[in-house]
């Protein structure tokens, strides 16, 4: 079940002459690319939060860095808010427009610009999406690792500093982009890093763009990181009598040193619902599944190393996908786990929220959580990336009913109390949007927001570049 659409926006385009003005003149310069239909609008606020859409006024689809440049001075001389968009598969209201404003799709600036396979590096526009790039490089024997569950706009994948299975062995966005192009609120073009591995030249600025959720600018360009295909790939599937000795196996499997390139927890509900949506007949209980890259021989000697620490903590049999479609089709299954648990529970609202903590805090966190939802008598789900103690839950309630609301809203604020308190975040992946603003004082401290509000003055003063996301707005107006 969808969130419902909210008129929300503060100010409309029929309350501002300004808003009026600024759309009529886009309109003027990008006719069909253009437009103010109610359901695109309404498809550009989507959101896979249990928080209602906001549509943006109108939607513009520019194709080029300098037509990007036009609709920003163009917003910006009529003091109109900019909502940057990829594919709209973010997870915390990222794309909702609760100022309403002039939604920016990205989704045709689709160039691979240049694959600089020497280097291990490559130049795309931000629409091309994660699945797109990988296609393209396959033929140079190259891939791009960072694997949201969905087929993301690497724009967007910047923007919110992503992550995804692959994070254990390759890291997150936060470590594979290399130098960006961004259009500042002004219109103004910067470029930021090189493609040089590394560099000590200055502020980072790159990476204060990397996780800035479009607040602080729109993504026109990004140079990323790349790494050959591997040599062997083996993955399988291994389950676990508890969550505990999974997340122990994890533990135990990262602090031995194997170079594990994905290990995966789905606990018995996320199991259930993910063999009735994919077919695929894993046994019911908490599992883990894993991959490793390499030599063959490496390959085989990293899977023995950790059959022995499953076996030692009650898991198995171990299970292999040899084959490539065996193993796609089961990585498939994992990301399609959130929706695996939509089909489950018909008639349901539900969301993914993520938290993430030191991996020696993990069994304890996800337990805890666990008996969380059973105390306040509501369904969830498990799964996780917790090799670097990210874990995902996944609750379904029903949205008529005020108390279950009411129940939720306590979940979550509990949730994120615990992975702070066990010195983790509350957000490993999803980013703050506008679900978690309410946990930034807690996690950074007033101090640091105080920098943070800072850094958007200086770079958005009249903050246009989609306000109300990240940090708390300021009482009864945009700023």
């Amino acid at each position: 079940m969808a969130a419902t659409i909210q008129p929300a926006p503060v100010e409309d385009a029929d309350a501002s002459p300004g808003r009026a003005a600024c759309l009529a003149a886009l309109q003027a310069r990008f006719g069909a690319r253009f437009t103010v239909n109610e359901t695109i609008r309404e498809q550009h606020a989507n959101t896979l939060t249990w928080q209602g859409n906001q549509p943006p006024d109108a939607v513009v689809f520019p194709e080029t860095t300098e037509e990007v440049v036009e609709i920003v001075r163009l917003c910006a001389a009529h003091h109109t808010p900019m909502i940057p968009y990829g594919t709209g598969t973010s997870l915390e209201g990222h794309v909702n427009a609760p100022f309403g404003g002039v939604c920016i799709d990205t989704s045709r600036m689709k160039a691979v610009i240049a694959v600089h396979a020497e280097d291990l590096d490559v130049v795309v526009e931000p629409g091309v999406t994660r699945k797109e790039l990988n296609e393209y490089l396959r033929d140079a024997g190259l891939f791009f690792p960072i694997d949201p569950g969905a087929d993301a706009s690497i724009g967007g994948m910047a923007a919110t500093r992503c992550s995804g299975t692959n994070a254990v062995r390759y890291g997150t966005m936060r470590e594979n982009v290399l130098a960006l192009e961004v259009v500042l609120p002004d219109g103004r073009v910067i470029h930021t890093g090189s493609r040089a591995k590394k560099s000590a030249a200055g502020y980072d600025l790159t990476h204060l763009f990397i996780g800035s959720e479009g607040t602080l600018g729109v993504i026109t360009k990004i140079t990323l990181r790349l790494h050959g295909i591997p040599e062997a790939i083996s993955a399988g599937c291994c389950p676990f009598p508890s969550v505990h000795a999974a997340c122990d196996a994890t533990i135990q499997t990262i602090q031995s040193g194997i170079p594990v390139a994905r290990i995966e927890l789905l606990d018995a509900a996320s199991v259930r619902s993910v063999n009735a949506y994919s077919k695929i007949g894993l046994p019911e209980t908490p599992m883990l599944l894993v991959e490793f890259h390499g030599t063959d021989a490496s390959v085989q000697e990293q899977a023995a190393r950790f059959g022995e620490i499953a076996e030692g903590l009650g898991g198995g049999p171990f299970e292999w996908a040899t084959r490539a479609e065996d193993r796609t089709r089961l990585w498939q299954a994992r990301h399609d786990a959130y929706w695996a648990g939509r089909a489950a529970n018909p008639g349901m609202l539900t969301f993914a929220t993520d938290v993430c903590v030191p991996i020696s805090r993990l069994a304890d966190c996800v337990e805890e959580t666990t008996r969380d939802l059973e105390s306040i008598g509501i369904a969830g789900a498990t799964v996780g990336h917790v090799g670097d103690g990210n874990f995902h839950t996944q609750p379904f309630f029903d949205v008529n009913d005020a108390a279950q609301r009411v129940a939720i809203e306590g979940f979550l604020e509990r949730l994120a109390a615990r992975a702070l308190a066990y010195g983790g975040t509350c957000t490993g992946e999803h980013g703050i949007g506008q679900g978690k603003m309410k946990f930034m004082a807690a996690e950074h401290g007033e101090d640091a927001l105080g920098v943070m509000r800072a850094i958007k003055q200086a770079i958005d003063p009249e903050n246009l570049m989609n306000p109300g996301k990240i940090l708390p707005q300021r009482a009864g107006n945009m700023r």
